[in-house]
């Protein structure tokens, strides 16, 4: 199984930009290691990201309807990428079902078809990257 949660030889929905994501995140992780904070991450990596010359946005509001209302209870995503892939990052012993399930729900609401949550706090980044695809 790759980090993308899918099998090897399938075609990827934006695989060149998940794979450049992804490629962002090992050089933050092998330049400054894990154990810091969430913010530290995202910081480095929208610098990465501005590096390679791909666009991004920083907490990004994700509204939610309710039958026909906007209410006022806004989430924000960690960071958007190309208007694309949506990326929730972690910074936890281990992955719970309630990260996938946030991710998840972010790519319905905005009606992004792939997320990548990445968890920073593994000693070789690829084994705490989960891809998913809606």
């Amino acid at each position: 199984m790759t980090p993308s949660g899918e099998g090897t030889g399938t075609k990827l929905i934006h695989e060149k930009l998940t794979e450049q994501i992804i490629g962002s995140a090992i050089e933050v992780h092998k330049s400054i290691g894990p154990g810091l904070m969430e913010a530290v991450y995202e910081e480095c990596l929208c610098y990465e990201f501005g590096i390679r010359g791909l666009k991004f946005q920083r907490q990004v509001a994700v509204p939610l309807f309710y039958k026909g209302k906007n209410l006022d209870c806004t989430h924000r995503l960690d960071v958007l990428v190309e208007d694309t892939v949506i990326l929730e990052l972690k910074c936890v012993e281990h992955i719970l079902r309630v990260h996938e399930a946030q991710l998840l729900t972010y790519m319905k609401l905005l009606g992004k078809p792939v997320g990548l949550l990445i968890n920073f706090t593994v000693p070789v980044l690829t084994q705490g990257i989960i891809r998913r695809v809606l």
